[in-house]
C-alpha cells in the first residue's frame, strides 16, 4: 500500500489518541520509520502490523479500527489534496458509489503501482437502497468498506445503513453490502 494510507492511520491515531499512543503502536508493530512518504509503496504487511498493534493498544478489534479508518479516510483524503477528485466522482452517495472504479482509474495516474479494489453497484428491491459488491485481492478490508460508505454518507449529508450480506471469507466470490440511504433534509 502507498504511504498515504499509513500516514492516514497515523493521523487518525494521533488526532484521536495522541502522539504517545502512536509511538506505542509503532513500537509494537516493530516499525522504526520516522515518517511515511505518501507516494512511496510499502508492503501490505506494514499496514496490517499497524492495525494489529492499534487493536492491541486501543483494546478494540481490528475490524473496528478498519471501520473507523474507512470513515476517517474520506475526510483525510479530501484534506490532503484529493477533494477535487472526490467532487468529480459524484454529487450524491449512489452516484459516487457508481463511479468508484472510475475514480480509482484517475488515482492510478498519480499512483502508478496502485492495485485498487473494484466495486459494482446494483439496484436493490427497496427504494433508496443498492447492492455494493467489493472485489479485492487483499483480504480483511471489508470493515473498511463499511466505514467508507458511512464516511461518504457524512460527506453527502445522507443517513446510511450498511449491512454486509455476503462475505468472501465465507466462500462468496466477493464481499457484498446492502446500502440503504436517505438524504437529510437541508
Amino acid at each position: 500500500m502507498y504511504g498515504l494510507v499509513n500516514k492516514a492511520i497515523e493521523d487518525m491515531v494521533c488526532t484521536n489518541h495522541g502522539q504517545e499512543i502512536w509511538q506505542e503502536i509503532k513500537k509494537i508493530a516493530d516499525l522504526d520509520l520516522e515518517t511515511f512518504i505518501s507516494m512511496e509503496g510499502y508492503p501490505d504487511d506494514v499496514t496490517h502490523r499497524l492495525v494489529k498493534a492499534a487493536s492491541e493498544v486501543l483494546e478494540i478489534s481490528s475490524a473496528e479500527i478498519m471501520q473507523a479508518f474507512g470513515e476517517y479516510w474520506v475526510k483525510y483524503t479530501a484534506q490532503e489534496g484529493y477533494g477535487e477528485m472526490l467532487a468529480m466522482s459524484g454529487d450524491t452517495l449512489p452516484e459516487f458509489l457508481e463511479n468508484l472504479d472510475d475514480m480509482h482509474a484517475r488515482v492510478g495516474v498519480i499512483f502508478p503501482k496502485l492495485q485498487p479494489p473494484s466495486f459494482e453497484c446494483e439496484a436493490a428491491t427497496e427504494a433508496k437502497s443498492l447492492k455494493l459488491k467489493y472485489h479485492s485481492h487483499r483480504q480483511g478490508l471489508a470493515p473498511m468498506v463499511n466505514g467508507l460508505v458511512k464516511g461518504l454518507g457524512e460527506r453527502f449529508d445522507t443517513d446510511v445503513e450498511i449491512t454486509q450480506t455476503q462475505k468472501r471469507e465465507q466462500g462468496s466470490d466477493c464481499d457484498e453490502f446492502l446500502v440503504e440511504y436517505q438524504p437529510r433534509n437541508r
